[in-house]
């Protein structure tokens, strides 16, 4: 009896990987007829990539122009 629950457990779960082979497929051809969508996709990537890119160097110059203003407190108070 043990075998054959082994047995029916294994056509059960060689069916449900037929089953998901089966609907990865689909998924695949449904996706890829929207290669062109995707590739404007990519060029808007890349366009949020270099105005974060921009940003980020905009935040550093702030960040050092912060740091320099603190030495200098700092540094006035020390001499003080």
């Amino acid at each position: 009896m043990g075998h054959f629950m082994v047995g029916m457990l294994g056509f059960f779960f060689l069916v449900l990987l037929l089953l998901a082979g089966l609907a990865l497929g689909i998924v695949k051809i449904v996706r890829g007829n929207t290669e062109g969508k995707q590739d404007g996709m990519l060029d808007e990537e890349a366009k949020i990539i270099q105005e974060l890119h921009q940003e980020l160097g905009r935040m550093e110059q702030r960040i050092e122009a912060l740091e320099t203003i603190l030495l200098d407190e700092q540094g006035r108070k020390e001499r003080k």
